[in-house]
């Protein structure tokens, strides 16, 4: 059934007339989009029938925790669009325009039934270790790119905005949820935020990657940064861990994605050493994936005290005993649910 269409906001339909992507008397009408929790995000259907996707970022974010982050990010995240066309061109949406008065942000529309989320696809137990191969190969393709190109640090000065909407909700909130791993949660943090290698997406999670008839496309780079590649890695490889809980049937495909992420991603490492970057990111790992459960933003599908407990009790001794290879914590994950 076709979705019913409705009146904008008018921040929205601001900035699409400061776009140039709307008539200044023209309006337009949308519908809004669910699944995001720092931004509101419509498909619009503008007068001449093109369909285009909007989004607006939110000072406080859609989430139980008081968890604030400036709109400014919208910015950074164009740019991020921007660079990632260059490094590689079909991974991304295509950028329409970015207005920083009205917060927005326009980009293509990617119909759904052509680009299916990767989480809603794995959540069913569909684990293509092909695809998540193809994630890791294009994430490292992006941070080659920037690498090589280093004046494009100038572009992203978001050190603060990095440290408000992942360092500090994520490790330094765990912190104060588990005292006696405050000092090794804090030296993550430390070393996470002094690494400054390339740009890097911030939120590589299978929500902000569809599943694309050309492969993967990544979406909602509003954390971009300039710093620690071993970041999105770690990030995304993560949630190949949690979702062995989320569907049990499936926990063996998804640590066999992990592992074909991990060394697509690490075959691509060009600007340094790759077991250095390695060990980044299985010792941030464990700090990531106790934050998921005791951070500000926990995920939603783990409700079940005795899986929430599965994921401190593995998370815990390896920040106690930081692993240096990632097939380490795939390991004793696998160690613990018996996959």
């Amino acid at each position: 059934m076709p979705a019913v269409l409705q009146a904008m906001p008018p921040e929205m339909i601001e900035g699409l007339r400061a776009m140039g992507l709307l008539a200044p008397d023209a309006m337009a009408e949308g519908e809004p989009l669910s699944g995001g929790v720092s931004s509101d995000i419509w498909r619009v259907v503008l007068p001449d029938g093109r369909e285009i996707c909007i989004k607006r970022a939110l000072a406080k974010l859609k989430v139980a925790a008081d968890w604030r982050a400036p709109v400014i990010r919208n910015r950074y995240e164009a740019r991020w669009l921007a660079r990632a066309a260059e490094a590689a061109p079909c991974s991304v949406p295509r950028l329409l325009g970015q207005h920083e008065a009205t917060g927005t942000l326009a980009m293509e529309w990617l119909p759904p039934a052509e680009h299916p989320v990767w989480k809603a696809r794995l959540r069913d137990g569909h684990a293509d270790a092909g695809f998540a191969a193809e994630v890791g190969r294009r994430i490292a393709r992006i941070h080659s790119h920037a690498a090589r190109n280093p004046t494009l640090s100038a572009d992203f000065p978001t050190d603060q905005l990095f440290h408000a909407i992942r360092l500090e909700p994520y490790l330094v909130a765990t912190a104060r949820a588990h005292p006696d791993l405050a000092a090794p949660l804090t030296a993550l943090v430390a070393r996470t935020a002094a690494t400054k290698f390339t740009l890097v997406h911030g939120d590589v999670s299978p929500k902000n990657i569809l599943v694309g008839p050309r492969g993967p496309v990544f979406i909602d780079a509003e954390c971009a940064w300039w710093g620690d590649p071993a970041f999105d890695l770690a990030f995304c490889l993560n949630h190949l861990l949690l979702k062995c809980l989320w569907t049990p049937r499936a926990a063996g495909a998804y640590l066999t994605c992990f592992e074909a992420l991990a060394t697509a991603y690490l075959a691509g490492v060009q600007w340094e050493a790759p077991a250095t970057l390695e060990f980044r990111a299985a010792s941030l790992l464990p700090g990531l994936l106790l934050a998921r459960v005791d951070g500000k933003s926990p995920v939603e599908y783990l409700t079940d005290d005795a899986d929430k407990d599965r994921v401190r009790r593995v998370a815990r001794a390896l920040l106690l005993a930081p692993p240096d290879r990632l097939r380490t914590v795939r390991a004793a994950w696998g160690d613990e649910i018996g996959a």
